[in-house]
């Protein structure tokens, strides 16, 4: 047997042997898709498909230090006018850090968008009064973690922990950070609510509301808010109108907003109250009328230097001739990234130290106050 005849020979016995195996040999199946996430941009920027459903979701929040001097309100949103009458003596700086998270959704239904929101705050600080609920006065510790939103929206109709549509649904008066200086709202309520889009700029608010703390309901008839607003690109007008079934006063607000220009937005706000069954029942603020009398105002705007730095600026004054001023300046240093430098004044009377259901008009006192902003949204 020659060198040639042998190695085809073995290469036949191993094309054989091979053969046998191949029968034999396991088959790996493919991988499959993996399903990455999906932009979901039908609700605007930053939500997403969660995996497996048709629902979008969107997370989002802010990180926000204030630091505060002098005496003219706090930094978390409590009524300033309160904090002023506390008279809190301790000669210091008040911090605030807030960590606030937000979560979106949203999803088409044949009865129309199913949406929810919700929004919860952490906090660690101090501030310049007493009367904060939940926080820890001058000095500086962990507060009250708090639950802001959580509401369902089907359609028109919302059902859950909102503020009370007296506010949200005209406005938060200007862009200011102290501007509750002439408290005009801000209230939590769990609602019931129906939002109605007529088109063509119109649209309103039937909401039915249970009240939150002193002014929570104490029957089986709610607080009663409607409201009606029109918008065009020269601004808007909103009016509302609410009942308050604790005490059966009513109180309204019309808002009129104009854009006077890329650069300048202006709009002034008015509020009146009723207090025929409140005059014996401390300071006569409720739910819908926390300013001190009858009627109070508000107004201010806020001009663009550019794409980065806006001023802004609030007066405010009420029937009991309590007087407040704001004014910012804005800086975005990149896009997220705000910082805020305020200065407020404020000139109110106070509380009867020995009765505090006396309230002084007359003993009027001035402070002033400031506030370093600085925030970042995601």
């Amino acid at each position: 047997m020659n060198i040639k005849s042998l190695l085809l020979g073995s290469a036949a016995a191993l094309i054989a042997v091979s053969g046998a195996r191949a029968a034999d040999a396991v088959v790996v199946a493919e991988p499959e898709p993996a399903e990455y996430v999906r932009i979901c941009d039908v609700y605007g920027a930053g939500y997403f498909y969660i995996p497996g459903t048709e629902t979008c979701l969107r997370i989002g929040g802010y990180l926000r230090y204030d630091i505060g001097v002098g005496d003219s309100g706090t930094l978390d949103g409590v009524n300033n006018v309160a904090d002023h009458m506390d008279g809190d003596s301790h000669d210091t700086y008040y911090k605030n850090m807030r960590f606030t998270l937000r979560t979106y959704t949203g999803q088409e239904t044949e009865l129309g968008t199913l949406k929810t929101f919700t929004e919860t705050r952490f906090q660690f600080g101090n501030s310049s009064g007493d009367y904060e609920a939940g926080g820890t006065g001058w000095q500086a510790g962990n507060k009250a973690t708090t639950l802001n939103f959580a509401w369902i929206q089907l359609g028109g109709l919302r059902v859950g922990k909102d503020e009370t549509a007296y506010d949200s649904f005209i406005g938060y008066a200007g862009n200011v950070i102290q501007d509750t200086i002439i408290p005009y709202g801000i209230k939590d309520t769990n609602v019931v609510q129906y939002y109605f889009d007529a088109g063509s700029g119109f649209s309103a608010v039937v909401s039915l509301e249970e009240g939150t703390g002193v002014n929570t309901i104490d029957s089986y008839v709610p607080h009663v808010v409607g409201g009606l607003k029109y918008k065009g690109d020269w601004g808007a007008v909103t009016g509302v109108v609410a009942y308050d079934s604790n005490y059966e006063e009513v109180a309204g607000k019309v808002r009129l907003d104009v854009n006077v220009g890329k650069e300048l937005t202006l709009f002034v706000m008015g509020g009146y109250g009723t207090n025929d069954n409140i005059n014996d029942f401390g300071t006569g603020r409720t739910q819908y009328k926390p300013w001190g009398g009858n009627w109070a105002i508000w107004g201010g705007g806020t001009y663009k230097f550019n794409d980065k730095t806006s001023f802004n600026a609030q007066i405010s004054y009420d029937d009991w001739k309590n007087l407040g001023v704001a004014a910012n300046v804005a800086y975005t240093i990149v896009p997220g990234y705000t910082i805020t430098a305020e200065v407020d004044y404020l000139n109110a009377g106070k509380f009867d130290d020995a009765d505090f259901n006396n309230w002084t008009k007359a003993d009027k006192k001035s402070s002033v106050g400031g506030i370093l902003r600085f925030q970042r949204s995601f």
